[in-house]
């Protein structure tokens, strides 16, 4: 299932926000959606669970991402995620 944009900007508010469980139950219910996946991958970043993060990577086909910083992915994840609304 395709994950709302309003629901992906949210839950990369509630991640800014340090809100990892909040978010992580967002993008749990999109597990299919890439943005989500892309997202879930950061989550699992960021508390340490690199073997999971890189699953959720391969997920979103995102892997050229698992060396970035985590916010740096978030304000990209955003921006993609305006432009796409916009496009």
């Amino acid at each position: 299932m395709s994950a709302p944009q309003g629901e992906l900007l949210h839950a990369i508010e509630l991640a800014r926000a340090g809100e990892w469980d909040a978010a992580h139950e967002v993008v749990q219910r999109y597990e299919d959606d890439a943005t989500a996946a892309w997202l879930h991958a950061v989550l699992h970043k960021v508390e340490g669970d690199l073997s999971n993060a890189r699953y959720w990577y391969r997920r979103a086909d995102r892997m050229d991402h698992v060396a970035d910083e985590p916010r740096a992915e978030l304000d990209a994840m955003q921006a993609e995620l305006i432009t796409d609304a916009h496009g």
